[in-house]
């Protein structure tokens, strides 16, 4: 294991209460509702952790760039899903002519279908980073195992395509369980979601999505936008490419930064 792992106080603090309740029933069996309702309450709240993405109960999450990362002006563009062979070619234009370098979470079984584009997306100054093989909506129920091969065939198959290994994973739809905590630092993986998305997979809107992701823009800031399912407009354009130009003038007008999550560490 490279990363040290130590558990988050919920998670010992859950064991102890499961350990505290089953005595508690044992030596006082008239009041084992008692005891079984402060476990169905602790597990209401790891679940609850589980499905917020920018939840920090369940282990370390970025939310946002390094300290040192906010303090340089910097913020990060993530993209995720993809890659896509009609959007992201698109995409990548876009960000040479904004002058922009992004960090790409994508799907494994997409990136190995799509090699030649992923290697592409690394050339022009990019990183690839970890969203599990498969994208599975049902991530956050999948037991230890079976989640640990979904992170572990999209780093294999990632870092053979591409040459690099990622450093970032970010959960499908960001929603995870107790299990995940101790795999990433099993597989000297960071978790990373975001500090606001503009569910550009969903609204074809440009200035609703726009306005989502700029408002309260600030250094240290990720934002979350999709190559990868991504919604398209009355006129039938891929939402980011109409929404990035637009944000990186509010980028560009707060003095900001973009860099990619591993440059944000340096």
């Amino acid at each position: 294991m490279s990363l040290r792992w130590r558990p988050a106080p919920a998670l010992p603090a859950s064991a102890l209460l499961h350990a505290g309740a089953a005595l508690y029933a044992a030596a006082r069996p008239g009041n084992w509702p008692w005891a079984l309702g402060a476990v169905v309450v602790n597990h209401a709240v790891l679940t609850a952790g589980g499905l917020l993405p920018r939840s920090r109960l369940l282990g370390p999450n970025w939310v946002g760039l390094p300290p040192r990362a906010a303090a340089r002006g910097e913020i990060a563009i993530t993209v995720d899903d993809g890659p896509d062979p009609e959007v992201t070619p698109r995409l990548l234009d876009l960000f040479d002519t904004l002058d922009v370098r992004a960090s790409f979470f994508c799907v494994g079984a997409k990136l190995q279908a799509q090699a030649v584009l992923a290697r592409e997306i690394c050339r022009r100054g990019h990183s690839v980073e970890n969203h599990s093989q498969h994208h599975p909506w049902y991530f956050s129920l999948l037991g230890p195992a079976r989640m640990e091969r979904e992170i572990r065939e999209a780093q294999d198959g990632i870092a053979q395509v591409t040459g690099v290994s990622p450093r970032f994973f970010r959960a499908p739809a960001g929603l995870r369980n107790p299990f995940l905590d101790y795999l990433l630092a099993k597989l000297d993986l960071t978790l990373a979601s975001w500090t606001r998305r503009g569910f550009d997979t969903l609204n074809g809107d440009t200035a609703r999505v726009h306005r989502m992701l700029a408002r309260n823009l600030a250094a240290g800031d990720i934002l979350l936008l999709h190559d990868g399912r991504a919604a398209h407009t009355p006129a039938g354009v891929p939402v980011i490419l109409e929404v990035l130009p637009l944000l990186m003038s509010d980028v560009r007008r707060a003095n900001l930064s973009p860099v990619t999550l591993p440059q944000s560490t340096a």
